[in-house]
């Protein structure tokens, strides 16, 4: 198996976006603006801001187009973490 395939890439973008949600939910916008497109994407979905989506000038479904199924497969569960989290 390739080097950043598998469960180990599953792992790592998980916890990748796990912790830049976590900025964003701290800090508010201004971490997000520093962001990636993909990354301030995924974090949006992930908290459930269609404003700053719409701040980006997508809509939801341009925005799970654009960031790709491998991360829409986590968005959900990082979502969920946060929520145990009691964020």
């Amino acid at each position: 198996m390739k080097k950043g395939t598998g469960m180990s890439a599953f792992n790592d973008r998980y916890n990748f976006l796990l912790n830049k949600a976590r900025q964003a939910m701290r800090c508010g916008h201004c971490a997000w603006a520093v962001q990636s497109t993909g990354e301030k994407i995924a974090v949006a979905l992930v908290l459930n801001r269609a404003d700053w989506l719409e701040e980006l000038g997508y809509t939801l479904a341009e925005a799970v187009e654009r960031i790709g199924q491998d991360w829409v497969a986590i968005i959900t569960q990082v979502a969920h973490q946060l929520a145990e989290e009691g964020a």
